[in-house]
């Protein structure tokens, strides 16, 4: 085993160099960069940019050069969009800077945001709890729903009881997360009928003057319908993997050979079918709370005014603030990939049978 994650912790090097050079390749030819988006800001202040280079007087726009490099740069001084460029570091050649950021993020130095003042890891660190709290307790509530639903389901298979919760879970996977978060707003935050949780935040404005207990009390009040609005799609797809993985179990003929023995129904799902039947929903953990964490956080996140990592990388992204988008890629790549390592290891967890050495021989 220990030969197998070598080879994966290798293998993550040009993988992660892959990914990284795609994107940064396709920034290349997007508009609107960091210097653009000052232009932008100062577009709407221009007359007052103006008076101040041209020192008041009527001809200022003669005085005043422009940059046909960048759309909109009219009056505005070369030497200001040089000092901008190269307060960016847009100053130099495109593999020059690729290559610079590759060995900063390998020490693990994301940089500064361009125009927040902070420093990538401490805007992450920021964020994290936000998108941490939903994407660890939807995936522990997706999976204590639908592990109980799905055996039930695959024990009594073709009954009214499996007709009807599987009409009620493809309703619910056919509806947004969004959209059902909007709803959930609508009937219990207040919307038309009830206002039984809160709308915004994560915590009260109060939370330092509360107890222990009322903290507790709090947190959970606050981030109940956003997790059940994350939770929505996720729990679907698990309730269903359950049932058809315990079916494919129950009709094997060591479950036959089992009965005939005399060892009653519930020995033998729960002694002999669970084990194999959840090994892939169990090692399949990590990787649904990373799916979840980032899958469906940005408009969760927006709807309840949650200021986690969904949010951070849409302002970055629309904003060009580069330090962040990719920071955030690379540590949120190299995550994904240590988290597939993880649940292999998972699965040599759940059954050890499993040799992903011999495999890969």
């Amino acid at each position: 085993m220990g030969a197998y994650i070598l080879r994966r912790l290798l293998l993550m090097i040009p993988t992660l160099f892959g990914i990284m050079l795609i994107n940064f390749t396709l920034t290349q030819f997007v508009p609107g960069g960091p210097v653009e988006q000052i232009i932008a800001r100062l577009e709407g202040e221009g007359d007052v940019f103006r008076n101040i280079a041209g020192g008041g007087d009527g001809g200022a726009q003669e005085q005043i050069g422009g940059d046909e490099r960048y759309m909109g740069a009219r009056g505005l001084p070369p030497e200001f969009i040089d000092q901008l460029e190269k307060q960016f570091g847009l100053d130099k050649p495109a593999h020059e800077r690729f290559f610079k950021m590759i060995g900063d993020y390998l020490r693990f130095d994301f940089g500064e945001s361009y125009f927040r003042k902070i420093s990538v890891v401490d805007l992450v660190i920021e964020k994290m709890p936000v998108s941490i709290t939903l994407g660890l307790w939807s995936t522990l509530l997706a999976y204590l729903i639908s592990i109980p639903l799905g055996i039930r389901k695959a024990v009594r298979d073709g009954s009214r009881f499996d007709t009807w919760t599987s009409g009620a879970i493809i309703v619910g996977y056919a509806i947004p997360g969004f959209l059902f978060a909007v709803l959930l707003i609508v009937l219990f935050a207040g919307g038309s009928y009830w206002r039984i949780f809160p709308l915004r935040g994560l915590v009260s404005d109060n939370w330092d003057d509360l107890t222990m207990i009322g903290k507790t009390v709090d947190y959970f009040w606050h981030i109940t319908l956003p997790i059940v609005a994350t939770t929505i799609s996720s729990f679907a797809t698990l309730t269903l993997l359950t049932k058809n993985s315990f079916l494919d179990e129950i009709n094997k003929q060591y479950v036959l050979t089992a009965k005939a023995k005399g060892l009653t129904e519930g020995r033998v799902l729960y002694g002999h079918v669970f084990r194999n039947a959840m090994l892939i929903i169990i090692a399949g953990f990590p990787g649904l709370f990373l799916a979840v964490l980032f899958g469906s956080s940005l408009l969760i996140e927006t709807i309840f005014s949650l200021d986690g990592l969904g949010r951070l990388g849409f302002e970055a992204v629309v904003a060009r603030d580069y330090p962040i988008v990719f920071g955030t890629l690379y540590a949120f790549g190299l995550l994904g990939l240590l988290i597939g390592i993880l649940s292999d290891l998972m699965y040599v967890f759940v059954d050890p049978r499993i040799d992903f050495e011999k495999r890969a021989g």
